[in-house]
């Protein structure tokens, strides 16, 4: 899966059939791996946390979820820029769905319990690509932070 990903991905003209669902959602894994390692700390809270997202996002098991991540995070090591995930996302996951996409990366910045500006950066970034406005993406990073501030308690 992973080998014939890349060049599907990375490829200078994108595949006649398009990208299927299962490369955009290798995608999404790939942009949260992204951003846990935006600044150049990738903890292991990181690591669980996008875990439990893929397994929610795609009905995953666990142990099929971790190994979706170690495959991200093979692809993700690959990849020359954000643009190339952030096309697929949008090939294949309407709008609407892709603010769910911001409110993960923005789970997986905070999942640390610290805030950076790399981090934050780069979810702005992945969001202004996926055609997500920084209102939308602003509200869904507040949020989450309500939701960690809440399971907190």
């Amino acid at each position: 899966m992973f080998r014939n990903l890349l060049p599907r991905l990375f490829g200078e003209d994108p595949p006649a059939s398009g990208l299927s669902a299962d490369d955009a959602e290798m995608a999404v894994a790939a942009l949260l791996v992204r951003i846990a390692r935006a600044d150049h700390r990738y903890h292991d809270e990181e690591r669980a946390r996008i875990d439990a997202l893929l397994a929610q996002r795609t009905r995953l098991s666990p142990g099929a979820a971790a190994d979706r991540r170690a495959a991200a995070e093979m692809l993700e090591a690959e990849a020359p820029d954000t643009v190339r995930f952030t096309r697929a996302v949008k090939e294949r996951i309407p709008l609407d769905q892709r603010n769910a996409v911001i409110s993960a990366m923005w789970e997986i910045a905070l999942a640390d319990g610290h805030r950076s500006a790399d981090e934050d950066s780069a979810v702005r970034l992945a969001a202004k690509l996926l055609g997500v406005n920084d209102v939308d993406s602003a509200l869904a990073r507040q949020d989450v932070e309500r939701s960690l501030a809440a399971g907190q308690d």
